[in-house]
């Protein structure tokens, strides 16, 4: 069937909530994706930072084969082994005390709020608790994760939304200072922004609510659902600011393809907050996405993930503001690790430029209103940079005829 066929097959029968491009991906091979006509695409997108380790690696495929013949699902009402293995191995990577598996980020996120809600209801019996988020933050797209996304246009046809939830200027510690009541139970964030521009926290900003929140008796959240998984150069980005959540979310990388996400607590939230009913998943932490995690993590360490992102992610930042440097309307580059974006003139919008990078076979997306975003597969070598850099340049070159 003609790529087209696919097509206008998926606009009769799948709900129209995505302006796809028009292509049709079939296979992927190290860093690369092809199409159903056999085109070739370096991915510099990695299915929205999820594909940490690429695509096609034996290793990994073999072990998901090998749990398919075993067994896929069983509900939490038993014990399964994989998952016990994998959560295990996620608590010690991240120094956190308890996980609870979720099938996505958006559910990590609900699994947060719920927690630091029932935490601080535990400890005064009331209901009007409040959240500070951040302005221009992503957290998903159900109603609890739209009400602590900071982007009014993706909240306004859903409101009136859940919770009381109040909004700070991300890096602006003092706007989080004039929020802090009495009622405040949670401070969330993403330790480095994504679809609001990306943004890395300043390390004071984030020291400072880390600091108001053990003052104050308040929970702190971080959101690494796309930040975390050794994109940073660190197994989750705080651990490079030295700042521990009381609550952490993740996903995306965690499964590497499988959906799966987590929400994690120390164990003072876990003793104060849900107990046996107070929250549920039918699918999450069942024996195939168990074995996903627990492989997944078994490679970051051997292969030493965070390490080869430390040494190719300075190659990409000095790619990065060489293009910058050499075009008049990059405005700036910012980033962590394999997390980076660059910053369009209005003039060049980068929703075009993604589009012209995809007819070159390079896949490159966006964030917030005119920034490219650049989160490859985690196993990126600088060959790779360079040839994603030869593509930008030859459409970058023709903006300045």
């Amino acid at each position: 069937m003609q790529p087209t066929a696919w097509m206008d097959q998926a606009e009769q029968s799948i709900l129209h909530t995505y302006n796809r491009y028009k292509i049709v991906l079939d296979h992927g091979e190290g860093v690369y994706l092809y199409d159903t006509e056999g085109k070739k695409y370096l991915d510099f997108a990695a299915g929205i930072a999820v594909q940490a380790l690429g695509y096609g690696n034996q290793e990994y495929n073999e072990a998901l084969k090998t749990q398919v013949d075993k067994l896929l699902h069983t509900s939490n009402l038993y014990y399964n082994q994989p998952t016990i293995e994998a959560a295990g191995k996620l608590c010690n990577v991240s120094g956190m005390d308890r996980v609870f598996f979720t099938n996505s980020g958006t559910e990590a996120i609900e699994g947060a709020i719920k927690a630091a809600k029932k935490y601080a209801y535990a400890k005064d019996g009331c209901t009007d608790h409040e959240i500070i988020a951040m302005e221009h933050s992503f957290h998903g797209r159900s109603l609890g994760a739209l009400s602590v996304t900071g982007n009014a246009h993706y909240r306004e046809p859903f409101e009136p939304l859940p919770g009381i939830v109040k909004f700070a200027e991300y890096n602006n510690l003092a706007s989080v200072e004039d929020l802090v009541n009495g009622k405040t139970c949670a401070i969330l964030l993403e330790t480095v922004q994504g679809e609001g521009g990306i943004y890395p926290a300043e390390p004071g900003f984030l020291k400072g609510i880390k600091q108001i929140c053990e003052d104050k008796g308040i929970l702190l959240i971080l959101d690494e659902i796309q930040c975390g998984m050794g994109r940073s150069g660190h197994m989750f980005a705080w651990q490079g600011y030295g700042v521990k959540p009381d609550i952490m979310a993740c996903a995306k990388a965690l499964g590497c393809g499988v959906p799966v996400g987590a929400f994690l607590m120390t164990e003072e939230v876990a003793e104060g907050s849900l107990k046996p009913g107070d929250h549920g998943t039918t699918y999450g932490g069942n024996p195939f996405v168990g074995a996903a995690v627990s492989k997944v993590l078994d490679i970051f360490e051997k292969e030493d993930i965070p390490g080869h992102v430390r040494e190719i992610s300075v190659y990409l930042e000095r790619t990065l503001d060489q293009l910058k440097a050499e075009y008049p309307f990059v405005a700036a580059r910012r980033g962590l690790g394999l997390m980076q974006g660059l910053e369009l003139k209005p003039e060049v919008p980068a929703g075009e430029v993604s589009a012209k990078a995809l007819e070159q076979g390079l896949i490159l997306i966006t964030a917030g209103n005119n920034v490219l975003r650049f989160v490859p597969p985690l196993v990126m070598g600088k060959e790779h940079v360079d040839e994603m850099a030869a593509a930008l340049r030859g459409i970058f070159g023709a903006y300045l005829a």
